[in-house]
């Protein structure tokens, strides 16, 4: 191989290189955008009214996650229901847990209060937007 083969050979495989970190940096940038991770069944607040089940799944002082529908609803007292986006408004990741009245962002480690919306640690700084529900002949809906 001829020195001027070579060097073309070198700026080939530095270009590939090159062009393969960009990709993956944007693969990685990806991970944190709101369409990535807003997953099937629709947008973080509800358009139209949506049947989470039977009110006697959110318990008392409780909260509960419902995760496929993007929404996260407590109960502070008996018959009273608060539900909100269960959607980080940091990078648009979807709670995946409740733990001791905090909703946990996979992501990036902010934390909600359940019951309330408000962000407990970032790096999100608006708290969870509010979402209508209403238990109606024994069912919570929402939106």
């Amino acid at each position: 191989m001829s020195a001027s083969q070579s060097a073309a050979r070198r700026t080939v495989l530095k270009g590939a290189a090159a062009l393969a970190g960009v990709v993956g940096a944007g693969a990685g940038l990806s991970a944190c955008s709101t369409e990535t991770n807003s997953g099937a069944g629709g947008p973080a607040v509800p358009k139209e009214p949506v049947d989470l089940g039977a009110v006697g799944e959110v318990p008392v002082g409780g909260a509960k996650l419902f995760r496929e529908r993007k929404l996260v609803v407590s109960c502070p007292a008996a018959g009273e229901y608060k539900a909100f986006s269960a959607q980080c408004t940091h990078a648009g990741c979807i709670l995946d847990k409740i733990d001791a009245g905090e909703g946990n962002c996979p992501c990036h480690g902010s934390r909600f209060d359940v019951a309330t919306g408000k962000v407990l640690r970032g790096p999100a700084s608006a708290p969870l937007p509010a979402v209508p529900v209403k238990a109606e002949n024994g069912r919570l809906i929402a939106g």
